[in-house]
């Protein structure tokens, strides 16, 4: 139980930082992080409504992930014996 615990805890702190990695990158609605540095590497990636859509899928099958490792990771200190 303890190892899987430490896995979780590992994929929690990956997680929290591909969201905010792909958050960042998203295009902004009037300037945001992005516009400010230039948007260099945003700006590639989202050239197409393809790229933002699917830009923003991942971000939210990452952010689903990342809310079932916090539910899990709260069914685990409740019920460890």
């Amino acid at each position: 139980m303890h190892i899987l615990e430490i896995t979780l805890w590992v994929l929690l702190v990956v997680t929290s930082l591909v969201i905010i990695g792909l958050v960042l990158i998203h295009r902004g609605r009037g300037g945001g992080i992005t516009d400010m540095f230039g948007g260099g590497f945003a700006s590639g990636v989202q050239s197409s409504a393809v790229g933002e859509r699917n830009l923003t899928r991942i971000t939210w099958i990452t952010a689903s992930i990342w809310v079932s490792i916090i539910v899990l990771l709260g069914l685990i200190s409740r019920f460890a014996v």
